[in-house]
This record gives C-alpha cells, structure tokens and sequence, in this order.
C-alpha cells in the first residue's frame, strides 16, 4: 500500500503542516525549518507521487487533501506553497475544523488566467503538459527556472531548488501531468468566499506565475484575510527572503492564538 512520507520535527508546541509545491517535494523547506522548528512542531510531507511519496499516480485536488489530511494532527496551521496552497485550501475548505490557520504562499485560488483573472496562460499550462512526456528533465528545470526569476539571487534560488528536485526521487511523468491538471482546472474563488478560518496570504512582487495583481483582487474579495507581498522576491520567498519570510508566520500564529 502506498504510503505518504511524512517527518515531523521542532520544539514548538503549535502545529505547523508545510505542503511544497509542484515537481518538488518537503526539502524546499531545508532553509527555514531551523528557524520555524524553534517556535512550531513541523510536519514536512512530501505530496502523493512526489518525492518519497512513491506509488501514487494522477490523483484530483480533493484525493490528494485527504490523504495528507489521513496523517495530519487533530488539529494545525496549514501552510502551501502554490500547488501546495490548493491542496492546504481545500483541507481547510472541507475540513474546517481541522484548521487552526491557512497560509498560502505564492498560490492563488485559481492559477489559469480566464478573462480579466491574471495568471498563467492556459497554452502555457499545456505546453509544458506537452513538453513532459518529450523531454521531462529539461521541462521541470524550465518551471524552476521560471519560479525565481527576476530577484537579485535567481541564479542561487534556481540552484537549490534544482538541488532540492535531484536528491529525492522524480515524480512520474503521470503524477506531474495531474499536477499541471489541477493548477489548469481547479477553481475555488468562490468556495473561498465562504472560507471560516483564518487566512494570510504570501506573494512575491516579482512572481511570474502568481502575478501580484491577484493580491490586490483578492484583498477585496476576501476583507476577512491578511496578505503580504515581499517586494524582491519571485515565486519562492521562502528561499530569498527566509528571515522576513519566517517572521510573517510568527506573526500570524501570534494572531491566531489571540
């Protein structure tokens, strides 16, 4: 039976679920987790078919927040990171009570652009489902490649991330497929407007995927949440930015237990 690989460690006495994002798996969290296990007990997880989670395919938005939620504490703050961030929403979405706090990082309720909604590019979203099955290494070095560009640290931020990609097991090429299906179909605009739980909300200023104008769109939409945006960081704060990065979620948390 396929089984989630799931860690948990730090001092804290607050529960903290970390969800990476597509392609890669709970390393992406090496560089903060000293910092946040100082404060929080973490629960790093790779998602189904990702990393050392192996022996999963395809798999919807909902088969997936299930399975985390399986082997999640009775009670925590969900932290995703883009795809990440659909799987922690859909957690808090269905299971509300299971939720201290949702944080979604560089994430949107809604990745494809439709009409005046800004995000990325249906064609680009199947481009690179195209693209997977010709050349799958090169295809998912292209996406990281995407996630940082435009900060001062690019170069560095790309190498770790690549770092992070090579020393687990890749994803299959189905399991990455599904990935991309989700991020071109799921759409939870408006089952967020009934979201109960406390929300914050992360974006980099540069981020070419989650173009910041969808943090102003959504500061209207959703009044009841915080939101954040690091003005020279891209798609990974976490990685260019991890002592202000952290800081936010100390702050939330504080805000959480009042």
């Amino acid at each position: 039976m396929s089984k989630l690989w799931w860690q948990t460690k730090g001092e804290g006495k607050v529960d903290l679920v970390l969800l990476h994002g597509w392609g890669l798996n709970a390393e992406v969290w090496h560089y903060i987790v000293e910092e946040l296990g100082s404060q929080f007990r973490l629960h790093l997880v790779d998602l189904p078919g990702y990393g050392r989670s192996q022996g999963f395919g395809a798999l919807t938005l909902e088969e997936m927040a299930e399975l985390v939620l399986a082997q999640a504490p009775q009670q925590a703050i969900w932290l995703g990171w883009s795809l990440g961030g659909l799987v922690a929403s859909r957690v808090a979405l269905g299971h509300p009570e299971r939720v201290r706090g949702l944080i979604t990082v560089a994430s949107s309720p809604c990745f494809t652009a439709h009409g005046e909604w800004p995000g990325i590019k249906p064609d680009v979203l199947a481009g690179f489902q195209r693209q997977l099955s010709e050349d799958f290494q090169r295809t998912v070095e292209r996406f990281l490649a995407l996630q940082t560009l435009g900060t001062e640290t690019a170069r560095q931020d790309a190498r770790q991330l690549k770092a992070v990609v090579l020393e687990q097991p890749m994803p299959e090429v189905d399991v990455l497929n599904g990935g991309l299906e989700i991020l071109k179909i799921v759409d939870l605009r408006e089952e967020m407007d009934k979201l109960t739980v406390p929300l914050l909300r992360l974006y980099g200023y540069l981020d070419g995927l989650v173009p910041r104008k969808i943090a102003g769109l959504l500061d209207e939409r959703y009044p009841q949440s915080d939101s954040a945006i690091f003005p020279k960081a891209a798609h990974a704060p976490f990685i260019s930015h991890p002592a202000e990065f952290c800081e936010q979620i100390y702050q939330f948390a504080k805000l959480v237990d009042e």
